[in-house]
């Protein structure tokens, strides 16, 4: 046999030999080794990008700050005991819409200055937070990153991303309308923000700031449901997680003094010992 003949015999059992063995591959059970790669199919997924939303998330479908008075004021009596040092009495309020933008501001005293006004400004950016950070499919407290967030977790640095914009801040007297059709920004790691939703579509986000983070969680939780604006799978399904009542997670957040959550006392703060 010729040279010439030996290279197109060895070439072609060469390219035989390939495809049988990539048949054999794709046909064998998935291996240990396997579940840590990415299967085909599987880039093609990840890359897709959200349904579109059949609502607009203009400020419109959102609560005015009129209706944020009322539901902020109706929330503490809602659901039993709301916990922390207030009782959720002393909230700051905001609603961002789809697009990150500031729609309404309110405060649950009828002086502004009588609750934190360092509130004004976590409230706007706790809703600018949950919306930022959600999607029509998967809702995400603010509450929930908290743990991910810190060292050695995978979203540690994440509350110094999106600088809160200054011009969101104000005296008491004008920090309800202070920031309104801006984009506030900022990124908050603790409890007090939700993603607003109607039907499948998120339509913004709403944050609640002026007691203990998680009170201001479950003050937020219980405007959103008040505004029925839940997300499809419940008012529950972005929760506040505690490890002393529901087991290690990676969306665990620490307790607050005087927590409670949905009507039930979970227990205290962790004191310092050595300070």
């Amino acid at each position: 046999m010729s040279r010439t003949a030996i290279i197109i015999v060895t070439a072609a059992l060469t390219a035989t030999l390939a495809a049988a063995c990539q048949q054999t591959q794709s046909q064998r059970p998935e291996s240990d080794a396997d579940k840590g790669r990415t299967q085909p199919g599987a880039a093609a997924a990840q890359s897709r990008t959200e349904p579109a939303g059949a609502a607009s998330g203009d400020c419109g479908d959102l609560p005015s700050s009129d209706d944020l008075k009322n539901f902020v004021r109706q929330a503490p009596g809602d659901g039993g005991p709301v916990g922390g040092m207030f009782g959720g009495k002393m909230e700051w309020v905001a609603v961002v819409n789809r697009r990150g933008v500031l729609c309404a501001v309110a405060v649950e005293t009828e002086a502004p200055e009588s609750s934190w006004l360092g509130s004004a400004g976590i409230a706007k950016a706790k809703a600018y937070t949950a919306n930022a950070f959600s999607t029509d499919t998967q809702p995400v407290s603010t509450a929930r990153l908290y743990t991910m967030a810190q060292p050695g977790h995978s979203l540690y640095g994440a509350a110094n991303g999106n600088p809160f914009n200054p011009a969101c801040l104000a005296s008491a007297d004008d920090a309800v309308d202070a920031g309104k059709g801006k984009v506030c920004g900022g990124t908050i790691v603790f409890g007090g923000g939700v993603p607003l939703y109607k039907g499948k579509t998120r339509v913004g986000g709403l944050g609640a700031s002026g007691d203990t983070a998680c009170a201001d969680h479950e003050m937020a939780k219980r405007i959103r449901h008040l505004a029925k604006l839940d997300p499809e799978k419940g008012e529950y399904i972005d929760d506040i997680v505690y490890t002393k009542a529901d087991g290690p997670s990676v969306y665990a957040h620490p307790l607050c003094s005087n927590t409670w959550r949905n009507g039930m006392q979970i227990g205290d703060e962790q004191k310092p010992t050595s300070y």
